[in-house]
C-alpha cells in the first residue's frame, strides 16, 4: 500500500489493524489509550494545564512500546498522524464494546496477510 492508497480513513483502516494485529499490540494501546483519556479528563477537570504534556508520554508511549517490541514495525502515527488517533479510538471503541475480533476478522484478508 502507498501512502496515496490511505488518503480516506476508510482505507486507512484496514492497515491501521494490520499494524496492530497482535493481541499483546493492541492490549498495550488500550491500556495507553485509556491512560491518555483519563490523565486528559483529569488535566481538564483540576485544570492543571502545566500537565498536559502527560497525556502524550502515557498514550503514546505504551503504544510505540508495542510497535517496536511486540510487533516489530514502525508505528503509523509517524506517516499519518490524525488517521492513527482517529484509529486509535475506534479500536479502543470495538475493544470496549466486545466488536474488535469481529471486525479484525472482517479484514483478515489485509490484517493478517504476512507482512511482517
Amino acid at each position: 500500500m502507498t501512502p496515496k492508497d490511505l488518503q480516506r480513513f476508510d482505507a486507512f483502516w484496514p492497515y491501521y489493524l494490520a499494524e496492530h494485529r497482535l493481541p499483546a499490540c493492541r492490549a498495550v494501546h488500550y491500556f495507553g489509550t485509556a491512560l491518555a483519556t483519563g490523565s486528559l479528563i483529569a488535566i481538564i477537570a483540576l485544570q492543571a494545564w502545566a500537565w498536559i504534556w502527560l497525556v502524550l508520554i502515557v498514550g503514546y508511549g505504551p503504544a510505540w512500546f508495542g510497535h517496536f517490541v511486540i510487533e516489530k514495525n514502525r508505528p503509523a502515527t509517524f506517516t499519518y498522524p490524525g488517521w492513527s488517533l482517529l484509529a486509535d479510538y475506534k479500536m479502543f471503541w470495538m475493544f470496549i464494546t466486545g466488536r474488535i475480533d469481529q471486525e479484525l476478522d472482517k479484514h483478515k484478508d489485509v490484517v493478517f496477510r504476512q507482512t511482517h
